[in-house]
């Protein structure tokens, strides 16, 4: 969505976009969508979590082709997990082209995961003319793991497209307190907290129910303790919810509660406070920049500090006082976020970038170099291998030989089109 929505802003502005991924299931080719947006779906099989395995170079000749072919200026690259992003702001840096890196997670330090990702992630931002990160503690957590000049990088927060999530109150049930749960529902965004706090809501207060959406691999944990406990009638499980349908949901409910361990940003947070949902969620991360107090209730990510928010905030919505104004909300959100606003800053690091003296081979060598006494020198052979293999497919397919596309002319009604098209 982060992906889409700032690629929508930034055609409006008249700037050409592509996007580069690899092939889901039968959807493989070029492909439009509204905007004019151009996508091309790469011949590459995911290995695992919709991410391919890495190729190292095998990638060149392809992604070189589109890059020359629809005359890209700049490379943008978004999630430190992405394959193929990693090595496009390799591929940028050979080709001469700037860089710029979004990234959305946070990761630690600790674990071996996070220890592999945090080097090659030190080794492909070594080049990078610019990066992004979507709160200032996802900025402060990707400085200290890539090891970057603070200089370069940069604060642009996610947003929402506030049209698409209108307050509908007649929605809700008139006698009965709705908690929406949206999520992917695995051990990151806290399932096991939800586990205990569920019980402990429905035993203590007669006329809650919790309505949840979403999948994953704890799914199962939650609908054992549903059946265990005996809370059929009161709590509804929805399975993966198209995000065309997110909406409708959040306006089935009262309160938003998000459970996460760690959280960058949490554009759910916007969504449901945009829907007009007054919001418990975990302080975690990111997420004490994304909304005012008085729009949400932070607690320890422990189920005893969730719960008691959690009564708060369900106490406050039964009272005719307290409870929040959903149109109030919606207003507030649409002033304070737009997918326009993350354009113009976007644009202006582009900006920024485009500036930039490119680097030569001996300093990104230098660079790359920097990474470790020994990993340094693996990753220069690796360059150099790269270095020889461009020199191998530049004189395989010239430059000359490549068909430079016309651009698509820009009309504001194409980005009109409705939800299915997309």
């Amino acid at each position: 969505m982060h992906l889409w929505s700032l690629a929508q802003h930034l055609i409006r502005q008249q700037h050409k976009v592509i996007i580069i991924t690899h092939s889901y299931g039968k959807r493989k080719g070029v492909r439009y969508l509204p905007g004019p947006l151009k996508v091309y779906y790469c011949p590459i099989c995911p290995m695992v979590d919709q991410d391919a395995m890495p190729t190292f170079s095998a990638t060149l000749p392809l992604i070189r082709h589109i890059l020359i072919r629809e005359r890209i200026q700049i490379v943008h690259a978004h999630q430190a997990t992405s394959t193929m992003a990693n090595e496009s702001l390799v591929y940028a840096a050979a080709l001469g082209l700037p860089s710029v890196y979004t990234d959305h997670s946070l990761f630690g330090f600790d674990d071996l995961a996070s220890v592999i990702l945090n080097r090659v992630l030190q080794t492909t931002l070594s080049t990078v003319d610019a990066a992004i990160g979507v709160s200032h503690v996802c900025r402060d957590n990707l400085i200290l793991r890539a090891k970057l000049d603070p200089q370069l990088v940069y604060v642009i927060p996610n947003a929402v497209d506030p049209t698409k999530f209108v307050p509908d109150p007649s929605k809700r049930c008139p006698d009965r307190i709705k908690v929406v749960v949206v999520s992917r529902l695995v051990y990151r965004k806290g399932v096991d907290l939800l586990v205990g706090i569920i019980p402990i809501i429905c035993r203590e207060m007669e006329d809650v129910d919790f309505i949840i959406g979403g999948d994953g691999n704890r799914r199962l944990l939650l609908q054992e303790m549903v059946e265990q406990q005996r809370l059929q009638e009161r709590v509804t499980f929805l399975g993966a919810v198209p995000h065309a349908q997110v909406r409708d949901v959040l306006c089935r409910g009262h309160v938003f509660l998000n459970c996460s361990l760690t959280e960058s940003f949490c554009i759910a947070l916007l969504e449901a406070a945009c829907c007009g949902l007054l919001v418990v969620s975990t302080c975690v991360g990111g997420v004490p920049e994304v909304l005012p107090d008085d729009m949400v209730l932070l607690s320890d990510p422990s189920v005893s500090a969730l719960v008691q928010d959690l009564k708060k905030a369900i106490r406050r919505q039964q009272s005719e006082t307290e409870a929040a104004n959903p149109f109030d909300f919606h207003r507030r959100v649409y002033e304070m976020y737009s997918w326009r606003g993350v354009a113009d800053e976007t644009a202006e690091v582009y900006k920024k970038v485009m500036l930039q003296k490119r680097l030569t081979l001996w300093e990104r060598l230098q660079r790359y170099a920097s990474v470790g006494s020994i990993s340094g020198l693996v990753v220069c052979l690796l360059v150099m291998t790269v270095e020889f293999w461009l020199m191998f497919v530049e004189w395989w397919q010239p430059r000359d030989s490549i068909d430079v596309v016309p651009d698509l002319p820009y009309t504001s009604k194409e980005n009109n089109n409705s939800e299915e098209s997309k």
